[in-house]
């Protein structure tokens, strides 16, 4: 199953790193993975829950908070608000490139967050816990003997599971300022609260309370004899497993299409995100891209433009023509670029156009071939180019038909 690596922009202005667990056809289900405190999206119970998840057909981000893993920014300045705010950016990042979060996973302070996160991500449906704190400031306990100290310095130095920390006084104000039972007792989605009785980390007592002041549909799954980090390989897939059975009722029961019926064309469906003026979510069978138009005309250059995306498919065909015919006739071609720029021009300024007022779509193309190639060769090659099928629609009539849907 692959995996798509990639940053996307915290709520500091940060680059947060950020991994997609996808399935290997169209996923059932997108899903947001909020890793526990300190930890980080590869820690083992957060890979494994994703991969299995996958297995299952829900696609599973996971990323990075700010200073922890590959992601940038300094942990000592991080807050439970700004990991809130974190998981809502992903949330947004999602919606943009792909499709917004039906599920939402946390895992120990992770769940807690993703409980307060839950009523900012509209699409989210079903949300489950962890062994989560019913209190954010139940991590505090890890570093219990620091308190009066981080709170007479401001900052200091903690270890945590043998790893140094820099722990600031905003940091505990924020996290004891957040009442989380409101969060939870205002969810408004389907729970799952999912927690060990053996916990040593964060007692049952916690799940209790979540569970408690939740309202239906409300489950709760014991993940007897499992530690708090779900070390144990079967620990984290028998929760893969409840969660994928448990949310399969609040998700859709097939996956989309993935495929095309032999013989018809390919549909390209284009919807807006309304995530900016201009930003577009592009879906080509089992494919997405992201559509945008630069700052400079009005959009937030998330994605190509409009003839961004029809030069590279003109590019692309150029180029795979090409290759057909080098290794049809064994030519030496090695590797081809094409660049291509698209413009304007006065219409008098083209002496071999038939139209002569007004402006023209004028396309350069330049082609690099690569290898041991003859000039008869490399003449054959160029005059191969102009025979691509999307420069044979470009430069013939087109009809196009469009009528308006339901």
């Amino acid at each position: 199953m692959p995996t798509e690596r990639f940053q996307f922009t915290g709520e500091g202005g940060h680059q947060l790193a950020a991994a997609l667990e996808l399935p290997d056809g169209e996923p059932v289900a997108f899903a947001l993975f909020a890793h526990c405190f300190t930890c980080g999206k590869d820690t083992l119970a957060a890979k494994r829950i994703s991969v299995a998840l996958a297995a299952s057909g829900i696609a599973v981000l996971r990323f990075d908070f700010t200073g922890l893993g590959s992601s940038e920014g300094e942990f000592a300045n991080s807050t439970f608000s700004s990991n809130v705010a974190d998981l809502v950016r992903a949330a947004d990042h999602l919606r943009s490139v792909r499709k917004a979060p039906s599920i939402l996973i946390g895992h120990s302070l992770g769940g807690a967050a993703i409980l307060a996160a839950a009523d900012q991500i509209p699409e989210a449906r079903a949300v489950a816990t962890i062994a989560a704190p019913s209190d954010p400031a139940h991590v505090t306990g890890l570093f219990k003997e620091h308190i009066d100290e981080i709170r007479t310095q401001g900052e200091v130095e903690v270890s945590l599971a043998g790893r140094p920390f820099r722990i600031k006084r905003e940091f505990i104000d924020d996290i004891a300022e957040h009442e989380l039972m409101k969060d939870v007792t205002g969810l408004h989605k389907a729970l799952l609260v999912m927690h060990s009785p053996v916990d040593d980390t964060v007692g049952i007592d916690n799940a209790t309370r979540i569970f408690v002041a939740a309202r239906h549909p409300k489950s709760f799954v014991s993940l007897d004899h499992a530690d708090h980090l779900l070390t144990k390989p079967t620990d984290a897939l028998y929760a893969a497993d409840v969660i994928a059975a448990w949310a399969s009722r609040y998700i859709a029961a097939k996956p989309a299409k993935a495929m095309d019926l032999p013989g018809e064309p390919r549909k390209v469906v284009v919807q807006e995100t309304r995530k900016s003026k201009f930003n577009q979510t592009i879906t080509v069978g089992p494919h997405h891209l992201v559509a945008d138009e630069p700052v400079a005309a009005g959009g937030a250059d998330a994605g190509p433009g409009p003839y961004d995306f029809l030069l590279a498919g003109f590019g692309a065909c150029t180029s795979m023509t090409m290759r057909l015919y080098a290794d049809r006739k064994s030519l030496p071609l090695e590797r081809v670029t094409v660049t291509l720029k698209h413009s304007k021009i006065h219409a008098k300024d083209c002496e071999e156009c038939e139209t002569r007022e007004g402006m023209l779509d004028q396309i350069e193309r330049d082609i690099a071939m690569d290898g041991a190639l003859d000039a008869e060769q490399r003449r054959r090659l160029m005059e191969i180019a102009d025979k691509c099928p999307v420069h044979r629609t470009l430069t013939s009539e087109i009809r196009i038909v469009t009528k308006a849907v339901d």
